[in-house]
């Protein structure tokens, strides 16, 4: 019988310090919201505008030397894309991209910038998955999906590590609860096992909220069927995955869900209060916090986790 690996908090210091050995951590910024001072990782400032390259980093790094020959094929919609276009050129691996023929343009750019080939696929008839195990298979190449890998949880979890080192330095202490976006959760996974005293509270896009409902439910709950339009094209999951939701809900994790409004009044507030750019899926964090659905507390900490935008949305976003 194969027992699948399962990610964990020692493989998560792996990644923090894989990370550390090649990037500077990302900024933390500090603002008070209703007197209490709150935390900010900005994520929106890595080299590729998202965190998804401590993922796709740590994951491609376990590979072997024979397997880093045959390249990797991965699915996203244009973070994580980055991410593997970026761990995959700097390793010198050919990178396979299977993305939404609807993608932002920006996202779609920029990872051919990296030098990964894009493959199109409908979003709404055409299963990314299925795309991407064929040309895996016919190619010989590593498969790595966005959220549901070990290797990957654990490299996202490397954002608590750093932090809950700057927050210390800062003089705030551990952090307390933890404000995460969500989509698969592999973000919120990875932070849950770095910080095991914290609280976690995964915020998704409204009619995308599935994993605040199968946190709810105690089992998987996928979205249903016709889900409304959203602007936060990084968190459009249809289904969790097992190894995100275990680790979450044995984390006893909470999430709510965030309006398209409040998504866009949260972007507002990142570009005049911290100055900077936040994607509508990197915002939904703040916007619960903003919106009231996260009470404010000492020792918080809420993840900006993206930054790449398309120009005309944002500035549609920004004009309110």
């Amino acid at each position: 019988m194969t027992i699948l690996r399962q990610p964990t908090r020692a493989g998560v210091r792996d990644a923090a310090a894989k990370i550390a050995a090649i990037l500077p951590p990302s900024p933390l910024f500090v603002h008070a919201i209703n007197g209490v001072p709150v935390a900010f990782k900005a994520e929106c400032l890595q080299p590729i505008g998202a965190f998804k390259l401590r993922g796709a980093w740590h994951r491609l790094t376990a590979l072997d030397a024979e397997s880093r020959t045959r390249g990797v094929v991965a699915f996203s919609s244009g973070n994580h894309a980055q991410g593997i276009a970026w761990a995959a050129r700097r390793l010198g691996m050919a990178a396979t991209i299977v993305m939404p023929a609807d993608a932002p343009r920006a996202k779609r750019d920029a990872t051919l910038a990296l030098g990964a080939e894009v493959v199109d696929y409908d979003r709404a008839t055409e299963s990314r998955e299925a795309i991407a195990a064929r040309l895996a298979e016919a190619r010989g190449a590593t498969l790595v999906p966005s959220f549901d890998d070990p290797w990957v949880i654990e490299g996202q979890g490397s954002t608590g590590v750093e932090a809950a080192a700057q927050m210390d330095a800062a003089g705030l202490g551990s952090p307390t609860r933890v404000v995460v976006p969500c989509g698969g959760g592999g973000l919120a996974a990875g932070i849950a096992l770095a910080l095991p005293g914290a609280s976690l509270t995964v915020v998704e896009p409204e009619g995308w909220d599935d994993m605040r409902r199968s946190l709810e439910a105690s089992w998987i709950e996928p979205v249903s069927d016709n889900p409304p339009p959203t602007a936060c094209d990084s968190l459009q999951t249809l289904r969790v995955s097992p190894l995100t939701f275990n680790v979450l809900s044995r984390r006893d994790a909470t999430g709510v869900a965030v309006s398209e409004e409040e998504t866009a009044a949260a972007q507002r507030w990142a570009a005049a209060t911290l100055r900077l750019v936040v994607e509508p899926g990197g915002a939904v964090g703040l916007a619960a916090v903003l919106a009231g659905k996260v009470a404010v507390e000492p020792g918080m900490l809420v993840i900006l986790s993206g930054g790449n935008v398309d120009i005309a949305v944002y500035a549609r976003a920004m004009a309110g």
